[in-house]
């Protein structure tokens, strides 16, 4: 008997450093904060309260996100489960934003054209110089990425794009035959990830917050977009999350 499409959660890694400092992080590689250990450890245990449990896991090439699917699967006991690792799940290259405050960048350009780079869909931030220590090249993780694609500053759709052939060639395949799916990544990586498991318009994108260590769950449909998809967790606590990553280049 042919088993069904199998089931999808995605989660945003923990809290990390620079999100705590409200920095812009990119491709940036910082650590979790307790407390972002804390929600993956959290997201771990309510995932496994739901009855969910998997067969493979995805994650990017960033500590932050790999750290997160570690302590989620040490919560369900599924230290043994494949994981691949792959960069076209790391999160969106911010250019030469990467390591400034947002506040300070509110300052320096003004709040209008720092909303536009950090929320528009089709717009990037300016491009790192290729001497750059954030342009990706000189890192070994990324050394074997053809010149082409390796970003130097990235809009949401950018990501879409260069994420898009790593769901369809990777994740779907596993989906197809059944296997149930957690995919651990990054605020805009899986943010592209469900504009396009949503069909979510380039507009009402730009109003989608995705808060941290918070699983939302699909079920998938035979064109592998979601018949339904859901937040796991008390409804009025990720409302909090969600505003409170709105806001980010408004703290005081």
């Amino acid at each position: 008997m042919q088993k069904g499409i199998g089931r999808l959660v995605i989660v945003r890694h923990g809290e990390s450093e620079w999100n705590k400092k409200n920095l812009f992080t990119g491709w940036r590689d910082v650590r979790l904060t307790a407390q972002g250990e804390i929600e993956a450890r959290e997201a771990g245990r309510l995932i496994a309260r739901e009855g969910f449990s998997f067969d493979i896991a995805f994650t990017s090439l960033l500590g932050r996100a790999i750290k997160t699917l570690w302590l989620i699967l040490e919560e369900m006991d599924l230290m043994w489960l494949p994981v691949e690792n792959h960069w076209r799940l790391n999160e969106r290259h911010y250019g030469k934003l990467q390591g400034d405050d947002k506040i300070e960048a509110v300052k320096r350009f003004g709040a209008e054209q720092v909303n536009i780079w950090r929320r528009s869909y089709a717009t990037p931030p300016p491009p790192v110089d290729l001497d750059s220590p954030d342009y990706p090249k000189a890192d070994r993780r990324y050394a074997n990425i053809p010149e082409a694609d390796i970003p130097r500053g990235e809009s949401l759709k950018d990501v879409l794009i260069r994420v898009l052939p790593y769901w369809e060639k990777h994740v779907i395949p596993k989906l197809a035959a059944g296997e149930n799916v957690l995919i651990t990544a990054h605020g805009n990586s899986l943010r592209a990830l469900m504009k396009h498991l949503e069909n979510i318009s380039d507009q009402e994108i730009v109003n989608v917050n995705l808060p941290t260590g918070v699983p939302r769950a699909y079920r998938l449909n035979a064109q592998f977009k979601a018949d339904e998809a859901r937040f796991l967790g008390d409804a009025s606590a990720i409302e909090k999350k969600m505003d409170a990553v709105k806001e980010q280049t408004g703290k005081a």
